[in-house]
Formats: C-alpha cells, sequence, structure tokens
C-alpha cells in the first residue's frame, strides 16, 4: 500500500456489500447495499468507507482493487455455501448467495497475499475460515441448546466474550471480558489454516480469530458496528494508517 492511496489523512475501508432485491421509491431491482451503521462505524474511527459491490474479479483484479485501498472490512450477511466446505445443507441453512461468496473469497485471499489490515464480521469471520479450509456448524442451537446467540429474530442480543489475553484481538478491544451484540445461527466448527481462535462465548463458542503471520487480520462472531464500542474499527483504521508493501 502506498500512502498516496489514502484522501489526506483518512485512511479508505473498503466494505464488501450485499447484492440483494430491494425497494425504494418507485424501484424494485437488484441492488448493491450494505447498513449504514457499518459506514457510520468506520467514519467515527476516522476512516473513509468505500463500497466493494459483488463483481467478478479474478485473483489478479482482486489484487488489484485492494492496492487501491488501506483496509477492508468483510461485513455480515446470508449465510456461506455449505459446498464450499463440502457439507450437505442444514433444513435451516439459507439459500446461498454463491456470486457474493466467490467475489469476497477471492478479496481474502488478496488480503492475506497484500498483507492488507482486514476485520471480518459475522459472516466475514465464517467465510474467512471456510476460505481457510474450515467448516461451520450450521445451526448453533443443535450444538449448543439454546437459543442465545440469535434471541432475537428481527434484531440484536447480547451475551458475554471472554478474550485470551495478550491477542491482538485483546490489545484491540482493550478489554478481555465484555458483552457483545450478536446475531447469528452459525458458527465455526474446525479452524481454518493459519487461524487462531481469539475469544470465546460462555458455551464454547468461538467468537474471534485472529491471523498471526500478517501484521492485521481479525475476524469477530458478534457484530461490533451495531454497538457502542468502535475500538475494532479504530484498531483497523490505525492498523490502515501505517505504510504496509505494496504489490510486489
Amino acid at each position: 500500500m502506498s500512502a498516496g492511496t489514502r484522501v489526506g489523512q483518512w485512511p479508505v475501508i473498503g466494505i464488501t456489500a450485499y447484492e440483494e432485491q430491494a425497494k425504494w421509491n418507485q424501484w424494485d431491482a437488484r441492488a448493491s447495499l450494505l447498513p449504514a451503521r457499518y459506514v457510520r462505524a468506520v467514519e467515527s474511527a476516522g476512516g473513509i468507507a468505500l463500497l466493494i459491490p459483488v463483481q467478478r474479479l479474478s485473483p489478479a483484479s482482486a489484487r488489484g482493487l485492494l492496492s487501491r485501498l488501506d483496509g477492508v472490512i468483510f461485513s455480515g450477511g446470508p449465510d456461506v455455501n455449505p459446498a464450499r466446505y463440502r457439507a450437505e445443507p442444514d433444513a435451516r441453512t439459507g439459500a446461498p448467495r454463491d456470486e457474493r461468496d466467490e467475489v469476497e473469497s477471492a478479496l481474502i485471499e488478496a488480503t492475506r497475499l497484500e498483507a492488507l489490515p482486514a476485520l471480518a464480521i459475522c459472516r466475514g469471520l465464517q467465510l474467512l475460515n471456510v476460505t481457510r479450509g474450515g467448516s461451520l456448524v450450521q445451526h448453533l442451537p443443535d450444538a449448543v441448546g439454546h437459543e442465545g446467540h440469535a434471541p432475537d429474530p428481527n434484531g440484536y442480543g447480547l451475551h458475554d466474550v471472554r478474550v485470551e489475553p495478550g491477542t491482538l484481538l485483546a490489545r484491540s478491544l482493550e478489554w478481555e471480558r465484555g458483552e457483545v451484540p450478536t446475531h447469528h445461527h452459525q458458527a465455526i466448527s474446525v479452524l481454518g489454516a493459519d487461524l487462531t481462535a481469539a475469544a470465546w462465548a460462555e458455551d464454547g463458542t468461538i467468537e474471534a480469530v485472529e491471523d498471526r503471520s500478517v501484521p492485521f487480520l481479525l475476524g469477530v462472531q458478534w457484530h461490533p458496528e451495531a454497538g457502542d464500542d468502535l475500538s475494532l474499527f479504530r484498531a483497523l483504521v490505525a492498523a490502515a494508517t501505517k505504510d504496509s508493501p505494496g504489490l510486489s
């Protein structure tokens, strides 16, 4: 990354967007969209947000796109296609968004090659894990025996997490036990390559991972953009402000 990619002193943070059927004014059409709370969180942390829509990207074009950014957020959203981790779909697994899975998988791999600071949130964490060869629990209540990870079907609940001391996550959050906004029915089963668990729910569910082979890559199962604690966004923006090698 070159310092010239920044807009003044503010690092540009790409955020992966949804592609869904949407209605606004008189229109009803496919749309690239993202909950505004992601943008507001980046803005409040001192960065400039730039949406990354679903599109066809080769490995080379994915790296080219990321070379123009200072950091990236892999946002939440629908379930990852179980075929990506060689599993049959559970009856409660949502309809796949294969094009989104494809583009974000390419971007996740390019992020590692570029050592670009990255934060993966909820679905983003799950796809990161799958891209690294890991697998998912398709319906978490079957595994943990409760609905505490998605207590409100139309909103966010809260539950406690324990963070491993001394991790990048602990340094970024500046706390080791806390309550986080949650809404997910899937979670990590088998960890992917080069990922280390960094936080857990009380029931043992992995709530965060990091990749210690790169300067800054965090994945969290909760939704920090839905809460008041913006420390993860501030940590991402701080990491994106530092110069790192660009395309080799």
